[in-house]
């Protein structure tokens, strides 16, 4: 069904084994994941197995979707929909990396006083720790859970990665210029830039948690400072890794010629993504690594 030729008319995919193969996929990960956490020795290879089931799902649907819209099934009101799912995804990731900002702003600015003896807690401190409790920042919380340890600071590799990231923001926005006036070449070469500059910011950051882990005695186990320090940049890099792989599909894509100046949803979701990317980084820098 042409687009063109029906423009009035929503496009009806046939049915599609892809959202069970995504539920399978989830839950065997899942149940995986939970039993290794336990010791189950198999658990390790239902995990395997559902992240490899969950690429072929990636693999397929997204396959299947490029061939409708090449195939010009697509409209319009098919293209909103697309727009607004791509709204609300991003939408939902913001409320998810606020909710490690607020717990960061929680423990800083109401548990540590607290626990150091202001407010209603005022005794806590007395009671529980003799008043030996320092509520300073950063900190591995009443007894030092963990041991002594480093906290990291905002140069050096942290300075870096924000060049990198900022840079990478920069890239892709050539590569969007070039799209817009159907010059493949700057599209390819902006596309190329970015995943580079993408892949170096993880790399970095690699380095920096072997670093922390092995040199400076910051763990997952150092306390409140550890635990919020590896939840917000952990899921952090994890994003810029899948934004890279999004990137590199869309670069393939882009070598065969998918897109046009005025057909190029794809390649805006995925910039969409990668600018909320940067943006949550400047975050971290600031309230994580600099103050």
């Amino acid at each position: 069904m042409s687009a063109e030729a029906h423009s009035g008319d929503y496009y009806i995919p046939n049915p599609s084994p892809w959202p069970i193969i995504g539920m399978v996929s989830l839950l065997v990960t899942l149940m995986g994941a939970a039993l290794a956490m336990n010791g189950v020795g198999f658990g390790t290879y239902l995990v395997i197995g559902g992240l490899l089931l969950f690429a072929y799902l990636l693999y397929g649907w997204f396959r299947d979707v490029i061939g409708e819209n090449l195939s010009d099934c697509y409209n319009k009101q098919v293209d909103t929909s697309f727009r607004m799912g791509m709204f609300w995804f991003i939408a939902s990731e913001v409320f998810f990396f606020l909710s490690f900002f607020g717990a960061l702003y929680y423990i800083r600015v109401i548990a540590l006083p607290w626990l150091g003896g202001e407010g209603y807690l005022g005794p806590t401190n007395e009671f529980l720790y003799g008043g030996a409790f320092v509520p300073d920042w950063p900190s591995a919380g009443p007894a030092e859970l963990g041991g002594g340890f480093t906290p990291m600071g905002p140069w050096g590799i942290p300075a870096i990665n924000t060049l990198l990231l900022l840079s990478s923001g920069a890239t892709i926005t050539w590569a969007h210029w070039g799209l817009k006036v159907d010059n493949q070449k700057q599209l390819v070469w902006g596309l190329v830039a970015t995943i580079i500059l993408g892949l170096l910011f993880v790399g970095f950051q690699a380095y920096e948690y072997i670093h922390a882990y092995s040199a400076l005695n910051l763990t997952l186990g150092t306390g409140a400072y550890g635990s919020t320090f590896y939840m917000l940049t952990g899921f952090h890099g994890f994003h810029v890794t899948m934004g890279a792989i999004m990137l590199m599909a869309i670069l393939g894509r882009a070598m065969k010629s998918h897109f046009s100046a005025h057909n190029h949803f794809a390649f805006e979701a995925v910039a969409w993504y990668w600018h909320f990317v940067d943006v949550v980084w400047l975050g971290l820098f600031v309230f994580v690594y600099w103050l």
